[in-house]
This record gives C-alpha cells, sequence and structure tokens, in this order.
C-alpha cells in the first residue's frame, strides 16, 4: 500500500526530550518514527542536534519556531535548522496580540510573507501551522485561515493543516486538506474526544479564565472521534509529502505510551 513517511512532533514528548533527547531518538525511531518535527532545539547547538538525530536514524525534516523568534534575526534562524535538516518550518501559533481579529493581523501577514521570502531564497518552506481560531469569520465573509492563504502567495507560505482543530473549528479535515492540494506538503495528524470550550487551551499552556463547559482532551491517533482512513487518502491525494502526529498533552498515560500508541495504530492501517 502507498503510504507517506511518518513523523513526530517532539513537543508531543517534550518531557522526555528535555531530559534525554539521544534516547527519545532512538525510542522514537525503535517505534517506527524515521522524521522528527522539531519544537526547538533542547539546548543544543543545531551541530549537536544534527549529529543526535544522524546517529539515531532520525530525520529532522520540520520544524515549528515561534513567530517571534522567525521576525527577529530571521535569516540566522532559518540557517540554523535547515543546517539540522529542516525542508520546512512552521508558525505554530500566533497570540492574540497578533492573530486574525487584532488590529495588528494585515501586519502580522505582511511579517509572515516576508519571512517566507527570506525562507525560499534558501530553499527552505515556510508553513502556518493553524489551531481552531483561524475559522473566524473576515469581513469579506472568508475565515481568516483562507484569507490568510488568499493574500499570501503560495511560493511564500504553504499550510500545515492540523486535523484536530479543523475538526474542533466544525470543518471536515480531509476536505481542507483536498482544498489546499499541493499546498499543504505536512499534515498533522490528531486525535481528541470532548467538545470545543471556553477552558480547553489550557491544555497547552495557555492561560484562559473561563472555565470548560466540555470535557476535551487530547487523545493518541486512532482512540479518539477523528476518522482517519479519509485524512490519509486525502494527504496523498493532496500531494501531502509528510504526515506527522502530534498530541498536545497525555494526561491517562505517559507521553512517549501516547506516541506508541498513535504509531502502533498507523501501522495497522499500513502505514
Amino acid at each position: 500500500m502507498k503510504n507517506l513517511p511518518v513523523g513526530l512532533q517532539i513537543y508531543s514528548v517534550r518531557d522526555y526530550a528535555e531530559r534525554d533527547f539521544r534516547g527519545t531518538m532512538h525510542a522514537l525511531k525503535a517505534m517506527g518514527y524515521d522524521y522528527a518535527e522539531l519544537a526547538g532545539m533542547y539546548s543544543y547547538t543545531p551541530e549537536q542536534l544534527k549529529t543526535i538525530c544522524d546517529d539515531e536514524g532520525v530525520k529532522v525534516m520540520s520544524a515549528h519556531v515561534p513567530f517571534a523568534e522567525l521576525v527577529g534575526d530571521t535569516a540566522a534562524v532559518i540557517e540554523a535548522y535547515k543546517f539540522v535538516g529542516c525542508k520546512y518550518i512552521a508558525v505554530p501559533y500566533l497570540d492574540e496580540a497578533t492573530r486574525a481579529g487584532s488590529p495588528a493581523f494585515e501586519d502580522t501577514l505582511a511579517k509572515i510573507e516576508e519571512i517566507g521570502r527570506v525562507a525560499a531564497s534558501k530553499d527552505v518552506a515556510l508553513m502556518y501551522h493553524n489551531h481552531d481560531f483561524e475559522f473566524i469569520r473576515m469581513p469579506d465573509g472568508s475565515y481568516a485561515f483562507d484569507y490568510m492563504y488568499s493574500k499570501i502567495p503560495s511560493k511564500y507560505l504553504a499550510a500545515e493543516i492540523d486535523t484536530c482543530w479543523v475538526k474542533v473549528a466544525g470543518e471536515d479535515p480531509a476536505a481542507y486538506i483536498r482544498k489546499y492540494a499541493g499546498r499543504c506538503p505536512v499534515v498533522h495528524l490528531k486525535d481528541f474526544r470532548g467538545q470545543k470550550s471556553d477552558g480547553m487551551y489550557e491544555l497547552i499552556g495557555i492561560e484562559k479564565k473561563a472555565e470548560a463547559t466540555e470535557a476535551f482532551s487530547f487523545r493518541p491517533v486512532g482512540h479518539g472521534v477523528q476518522n482517519f482512513p479519509p485524512i490519509l487518502a486525502a494527504s496523498l491525494e493532496s500531494g501531502a509529502e509528510y504526515v506527522v502526529v502530534e498530541q498536545d498533552r497525555s494526561d491517562d498515560r505517559p507521553s512517549m505510551e501516547a506516541v506508541k500508541m498513535s504509531r502502533d495504530y498507523l501501522k495497522s492501517l499500513g502505514w
């Protein structure tokens, strides 16, 4: 069966990676994760981190790099991640002061485009990793998600579609992957249970004063509400290059056990 390379967003096992990065890479390789998407370099230099990943047989293909960091010394940051092996760099999140609905959003888009220009000049592609808050309506009636991609040329910004947050927003993940066929090289596979609620962002470390009215929890891939076979088929048919497992938080079991469950589920589907 034709499939795509499977990676892991290392944020999923950050508690292990922070203590023993090499041991974590070794364990992930044994599970069947041949690729890694970084969320920081864990106090290593690019040279040290690349050596560890090469030694353990895990290829770094992408990284989540904070928007503020990318706006800073853009060229140097991109060069560092490119050295490690990144073909892609993703803006992982926008705070309330910079995202859609804020007065700064148009300026944010201009800055993202400029980052994309610098990345393209270095043969690295910039992506944007969505949450559900990009699915608010803009004045023209479009979702902020779609508005962003209509404003920034495809050569400067690709999509990293997070299937959990698309589903939470009330849209069909497989349909959204197809909508961005040819522009979505990396697809995040993420599962959950429960419903969207005011308090759920506390689960990813963002304070929110409102109490949750519905239970929401991240789950290993294949152990929540998502229907992954259509998502995987859409990823293949739409020209994605990688699928990446991500679980923002694991409360019921150790994070390494959770990501193994995700990998085992994908293996059961022939991935």
